[in-house]
């Protein structure tokens, strides 16, 4: 049941955040099995919750709820916000029991869980359902952490290249695999890259010709100011794309002129100090896109240098590699993570892999991090 509800909550990917992602399944419990009442999800953000949705189908089709099950991929919110209490809802339908896959760790929603006891409720938490868990995983990183999630994307050779040595990288992946990158830029609050990428490929990072659930900001990691004023990125705010390009504070005085034209431009500007070795801190930035500029998720397209500076710093939650039929057998060709040597494969970081998909001949593989 668990697992059934984590599927229907990922209907609402794109469409909740800064809200989880939530499902919930409404069943009769018999010796046989059980009998499905209802399912629903969170479908937008203000709109019904997932277990009050739940609740309005068994109202719709004529179904009294009462004596039975409630399965929910999240602890059920115990305040007053765009909607009632999920808690006092399923009190008030006078379900029997409730069971949820993760605790709701927002400070302000809290307490579901004892409300329902205090009522009479059977209450269980369970961590049977991995997909459960994965449903509402970066909601609780972004409120456990203050980061949003991130989601590494690149396309690479058999032999794990992204680029030649000369440097050319389209196209590695194939048409289907690329359409599917959009289908995802269409779903998160961020597209990050560095200025090495907009420098080399003057790239647009929107969505086009899929359905737009969200308009991801793009952000670009230039912490010597170094930005083109006539890259397609710029010349696409006045279209209402979003830009963030995030510098060192040396740049304000550096190159004030080309700061002073970008914010003329609309795009937003952000500087970070550097760390005591005068690197850019990339976790100050995706701290800042989250309290500042609302971000929950984030996807990350760039390069070695920026990949390998986040994976340093424990930054990646997901990586998204598409792995295309073709092989390069050049050992100057890109890696597509940079960072510092790793003398033994005990050292290296391991990621969990969570999915597989084959578009043609490319194959999708979907990992996420197993701290």
């Amino acid at each position: 049941m668990l697992d059934l509800a984590a599927r229907v909550a990922m209907r609402g990917v794109g469409a909740v955040e800064p809200n989880p992602t939530v499902g919930c399944v409404i069943g009769r419990e018999h010796a046989g099995g059980v009998e499905i009442l209802a399912i629903g999800h969170h479908g937008r953000f203000g709109g019904l919750h997932a277990e009050a949705e739940a609740l309005r189908v068994c109202s719709e089709r004529g179904i009294d709820p009462a004596g039975a099950t409630a399965w929910v991929t999240l602890e059920p919110c115990n305040h007053q916000g765009k909607q009632p209490p999920c808690a006092r809802a399923l009190i008030d339908a006078r379900i029997k029991r409730v069971v949820y896959a993760s605790p709701d760790p927002n400070p302000v929603a809290i307490g579901g869980a004892d409300a329902l006891r205090e009522a009479g409720v059977t209450v269980g938490e369970s961590d049977e359902s991995d997909a459960a868990m994965r449903s509402s995983a970066p909601f609780r990183y972004r409120i456990e952490t203050g980061l949003p999630w991130v989601v590494a994307k690149w396309a690479q050779t058999i032999d794990g290249f992204v680029a030649t040595s000369a440097g050319d990288s389209k196209w590695i992946s194939n048409l289907f695999s690329r359409r599917s990158v959009h289908r995802l830029r269409a779903k998160v609050d961020a597209i990050v890259t560095g200025i090495g990428t907009v420098l080399a490929d003057d790239p647009l990072m929107t969505a086009r010709d899929v359905p737009l659930r969200r308009l991801a900001r793009r952000v670009v990691v230039d912490p010597k100011g170094r930005l083109p004023l006539d890259c397609q990125m710029v010349r696409s705010v006045t279209g209402g794309a979003p830009l963030t390009v995030a510098v060192s504070p040396s740049v304000l005085e550096r190159n004030a002129d080309w700061y002073r034209t970008l914010l003329e431009r609309g795009v937003d500007m952000v500087a970070f100090e550097p760390d005591a070795e005068g690197r850019f801190v990339i976790a100050d930035l995706l701290r800042w896109l989250a309290r500042e500029r609302q971000v929950s998720t984030a996807m990350v397209e760039s390069g070695p240098k920026l990949l390998g500076a986040m994976h340093e710093e424990g930054l990646l939650n997901q990586l998204l590699v598409f792995i295309a039929p073709t092989l390069l057998g050049d050992p100057a060709a890109q890696s597509p993570v940079g960072g510092s040597p790793i003398a033994s494969i005990a050292g290296a970081a391991r990621y969990r892999l969570d999915h597989m998909k084959r578009f043609g001949d490319d194959v999708r593989l979907l990992y996420r991090a197993t701290d």
